[in-house]
């Protein structure tokens, strides 16, 4: 079995830099994460082993009891940044700048008096986030969930880790809807998330299977498989190398691997030992029976 790589693939710089914050922090039994670092659950037990607390992110809205907190890449609103700072707290913000860029954007158009569409996942920590200094704003996932808006002015920007395509087919499809009105595309995809889906696109071609490596509610890795099934290409989404059997394998003899931006490389690694592994068990069964 060949197994063949995306050219780009795993973690982003923006949570890599979030984990170094991570490793500055002296006393992490008296720092609060506020929600996941980022949204891998090796990541997260690594660090709670540690003696990081942590928030759950359904509870970001609530002041953690300890004396500081770490805010995650994916970023908070101002209003929350100041609730925190006006309760006393220290602050660890390890916020991706290109998350950063976004909420900077946002509030700009809204200084301008465009009411903000934002092409993202709803209740996702990063769009959470981007809105909550919005006083008027949508959330729109696909071009399903458009619906008319009675706003003279409208700006379309993005979650970072949206897929560039349907970014481009939710804009198209607001503009559509809005002819009268003054339509604004702003492209805020990320560049590391547009690299990993063009990696992906690239490898979907050479392969049979796909192998994607990364959290289950990561909306980056999901991104990735969702690019294999629209092309009709079988894929598995894998968290760790004890996930992936050999029945997942059994009839291909090209595999492609690709990871999501919060999947560290060792994660990746051992998933590669494991296919090779299991490649070589496939073959000497084929073998036995001939």
């Amino acid at each position: 079995m060949l197994v063949l790589f995306a050219q780009q693939m795993g973690m982003c710089f923006g949570v890599k830099d979030a984990l170094k914050a991570t490793e500055q922090v002296e006393n992490p039994a008296s720092t609060t994460i506020l929600g996941e670092l980022v949204h891998n659950a090796t990541v997260q037990g690594r660090l709670q082993a540690r003696g990081f607390l942590v928030q759950p992110e359904r509870e970001r809205s609530h002041l953690p009891a300890s004396p500081q907190v770490l805010i995650t890449a994916h970023g908070i609103s101002d209003t929350l940044h100041n609730q925190l700072k006006e309760a006393g707290k220290s602050i660890v913000d390890t916020t991706c700048p290109l998350v950063r860029r976004v909420h900077k954007t946002v509030l700009h158009l809204q200084k301008h008096g465009y009411h903000v569409v934002v092409v993202g996942k709803p209740g996702h920590v990063e769009v959470e986030g981007l809105v909550g200094d919005l006083r008027d704003y949508s959330v729109f996932e696909r071009p399903t969930d458009i619906r008319p808006l009675a706003a003279q002015k409208i700006a379309v920007v993005s979650q970072t880790t949206t897929p560039p395509e349907l970014f481009a087919q939710v804009s198209q499809a607001v503009a559509a809807l809005h002819p009268q009105a003054e339509v604004r595309i702003v492209d805020t995809v990320c560049s590391p998330t547009r690299e990993r889906q063009t990696a992906v696109e690239d490898l979907l071609g050479k392969i049979q299977l796909l192998v994607v490596v990364g959290g289950r509610n990561s909306n980056n890795t999901r991104r990735l498989g969702e690019m294999a099934e629209r092309r009709g290409k079988p894929f598995i989404h894998v968290e760790d190398a004890s996930q992936l059997k050999a029945e997942h394998l059994r009839g291909y003899s090209r595999v492609g691997l690709t990871a999501g931006t919060s999947t560290p490389d060792d994660l990746i690694e051992g998933v590669h030992r494991r296919l090779l592994e299991l490649g070589r068990l496939l073959q000497k069964q084929l073998v036995a029976v001939a």
